[in-house]
């Protein structure tokens, strides 16, 4: 297997390092840099010709690591590379996935198209804020699931009386796959978004009361989503709260909300990096590169990967 390579973006050095220990391979050499006036630029440092080269970036913002992705896929691209993933734990600008207002943009479409404009020839990736993103591309894509790190985790904790709590409609699918595979009762909050990164609790469906309290979500932002669920839930008398989310953005004022806030334990993942450096108290990290070392292994050997979402 020496015929593929790994090559890591600025975003996701870390993570990058973990796959490629878990495959046994160097990360690639890729220069990464910037002129004098901030304009980015890629180079490759070795021979990428007829090869199959995974590139592991995470589109958080700001846009430059968007800007250095493109990059990195027309250098790939003009360097005569077999075959380009974009291996993208996070996919920013997932949640612009529809017209929802008169006169927005659709963000997520208009990454899928500049992506493949660039040269991409396959997208990997984990927990979309929107399925139906895949949709918008024209090329394989592959996606991933941050429960097969979340659930054993949680499990482990052998948390008895357990609810499992959607923060928002968008969720319950989410929330009851966890519910079902933790052996838990589910519960919705009905909340409404006024504007971007606002949230009003109107409702909460189900029984918390002298319950043990699961949140999961696929990320949080600016935590005002969870942090109102967990108190919602700790009024409707929860005994314990803990959060469980694949993309820890934690933007804004999240790190004090979630201090403040009744949740006893943060469960995330390095999808997004350097989160262990906030709410050390209460915050724990998984990581997700095995998850995106087999799928890379199975990709390159043209199997099914399946296998990993069950």
């Amino acid at each position: 297997m020496d015929d593929y390579r790994i090559f890591a973006g600025e975003s996701s050095r870390e993570l990058a390092a973990l796959i490629a220990h878990e495959l046994d391979q160097p990360v690639g050499a890729l220069d990464l840099g910037r002129y004098s006036d901030g304009e980015l630029y890629a180079k490759f440092e070795e021979n990428i010709r007829g090869m199959d080269i995974f590139v592991v970036l995470s589109t958080i913002p700001p846009a430059d690591n968007l800007m250095q992705l493109l990059l990195i896929l027309d250098a790939a691209k003009r360097a005569s590379a077999k075959r380009i993933t974009c291996v993208i734990p996070y996919f920013g600008y997932a949640r612009q996935d529809r017209k929802d207002q008169p006169r927005v943009a659709i963000g997520a479409k208009l990454v899928a198209d500049i992506l493949t404009a660039a040269g991409a020839s396959r997208i990997l990736t984990m927990d979309l804020h929107a399925a139906q993103i895949q949709g918008f591309f024209n090329i394989p894509f592959d996606h991933l699931y941050g429960s097969a790190v979340l659930v054993p985790y949680l499990r482990s904790l052998q948390i008895e009386d357990c609810t499992v709590l959607a923060p928002d409609i968008g969720s319950v699918k989410m929330a009851r796959s966890y519910a079902k595979r933790l052996g838990a009762d589910l519960a919705i909050i009905d909340k409404r978004r006024p504007r971007p990164n606002a949230a009003e609790v109107m409702n909460l469906i189900g029984e918390v009361e002298n319950r043990n309290v699961v949140i999961v979500d696929d990320m949080i932002d600016t935590a005002g989503t969870v942090s109102q669920s967990a108190a919602a839930a700790k009024e409707l008398g929860a005994r314990n709260v803990i959060c469980a989310c694949t993309h820890a953005l934690l933007s804004g004022a999240a790190v004090e909300r979630l201090s403040t806030s009744p949740i006893r334990e943060l469960v995330v993942t390095d999808t997004v990096p350097n989160r262990e450096l906030l709410l050390q108290d209460r915050l724990k990290v998984l990581s997700v590169s095995s998850i995106f070392a087999e799928a890379i292994r199975m990709i390159h050997d043209e199997r099914s990967i399946s296998s990993l979402f069950s």
